[in-house]
């Protein structure tokens, strides 16, 4: 293997591109492989049931999407109400669709923390592939391919000045 690294510069990047995409290949089947409880199936919502981009409410419980961070509600980027239109892209998904979520885990805030699809769809990945969340690193890899795809194309979040949701409410703060 470390012959492999003193050879030319485009074998080293296509060996971390492979890697890259076995890890992202790996941690989307991961979960479907090996399934946490389902806590919400078939479940058809409507518009109320989104509370931002990354969040559901589903029968009184807050169900947070892992392995992405959507603008908060609040938030713009040079103009462009980032929060609202992450928003509406996670309610145009689940509105009038059966949704079934999988339980991952629960947040510090005592949100389930889930993967959910959409007549089928995986609802995180629809919503970092367009632009409108990042995948959330510190949590899973498995967004990462399409969060490169919609960086590259240069779609919603990655087409404006948007700063990650940590950071914006870091500043909101001051």
């Amino acid at each position: 293997m470390r012959a492999a690294w003193r050879r030319p510069r485009a074998l080293r990047i296509a060996i971390l591109a492979g890697l890259a995409i076995a890890v992202a290949a790996w941690q989307a089947a991961e979960p479907w492989l090996f399934p946490g409880p389902v806590i919400v199936s078939g479940r058809v919502l409507d518009g109320q049931s989104v509370i931002d981009g990354d969040t559901l409410k589903v029968a009184g419980q807050s169900i947070r999407l892992h392995g992405i961070d959507a603008p908060e509600l609040r938030q713009d980027c040079d103009g462009w109400p980032a929060g609202e239109e992450a928003r509406r892209a996670l309610a145009a998904l689940v509105t009038a669709r059966p949704v079934e979520c999988r339980r991952v885990t629960t947040d510090r805030y005592g949100r389930t923390v889930a993967t959910c699809r959409a007549a089928g769809e995986d609802v995180g990945a629809i919503l970092v592939r367009s632009g409108m969340a990042w995948a959330y690193h510190t949590y899973s890899w498995r967004y990462l391919l399409p969060e490169w795809q919609a960086w590259f194309d240069g779609l919603g979040i990655h087409a404006r000045n948007c700063i990650n949701p940590a950071a914006w409410r870091a500043a909101s703060r001051r």
